[in-house]
């Protein structure tokens, strides 16, 4: 099977039952007749952008991260407002500098936040580079990623 089904499959299985632990999901992995090592779960897991969130019974579970479910994007958006030092544009490039350790989440909440003529984040541990399509835009996003600091 390929990485691509399987993880169409994950998908499908998070959608419809709470799983909370990669044991868990290998269970049902293996239910549906695929047998996985752990260490591709958690690279599944990591590629599919998956968080565990809370749900109604006080458990987490496993969810992606770009569904609509209520309280992820306001969670990055206050992790991304309170990390946050520094916003410079540099050409197409826009620099931010964030709190030690807080980069890749951060620049996970820049990706979250789906702002138009952003093309691409890279992060670091307490840097983010992001590639703005064309410079002509450039101010338009930068006041994007200044209201989401607001």
């Amino acid at each position: 099977m390929n990485k691509y089904t399987r993880q169409r499959i994950i998908l499908n299985l998070i959608n419809k039952y709470e799983i909370e632990t990669q044991e868990e999901l290998a269970d049902y992995l293996l239910n549906q007749g695929i047998d996985i090592t752990q260490a591709t779960i958690s690279r599944d897991i990591k590629e599919l952008r998956l968080v565990k969130v809370l749900t109604t019974t006080g458990k987490y579970k496993y969810a992606a991260m770009d569904s609509s479910y209520e309280g992820v994007h306001q969670r990055l958006s206050n992790i991304f407002r309170s990390s946050v030092l520094s916003v410079e544009p540099a050409e197409n490039i826009i620099v931010i500098k964030t709190l030690p350790g807080a980069a890749q989440v951060c620049a996970s909440a820049v990706d979250n936040f789906k702002i138009q003529g952003i093309i691409g984040t890279i992060a670091g541990d307490d840097t983010i580079f992001i590639a703005v399509k064309n410079i002509n835009i450039m101010d338009s996003v930068l006041t994007s990623i200044h209201n989401f600091l607001k």
